[in-house]
């Protein structure tokens, strides 16, 4: 699964908007469309934020694995 189609996967499981998402981890609106559109990637930090708020690890927010449990 592809990044974006990944995050918005998350997003509706959360049922939370574009805009409360970008705000939540401090982008503008335009920017997060971007990442779900596949046309921009993130910042290692905004990686991070974004597997920290779905709780998930990061290889299965960038699609290396379909477990999302975070190895602690």
């Amino acid at each position: 699964m592809m990044f974006g189609d990944r995050l918005k996967e998350l997003r509706a499981s959360k049922n939370i908007s574009q805009k409360a998402l970008s705000n939540e981890i401090g982008i503008s609106d335009t920017h997060y469309q971007n990442l779900e559109y596949g046309k921009k990637e993130p910042t290692m930090s905004k990686l991070v934020a974004l597997a920290d708020f779905f709780n998930v690890s990061i290889d299965y927010l960038v699609g290396r694995t379909d477990n999302p449990e975070v190895n602690k």
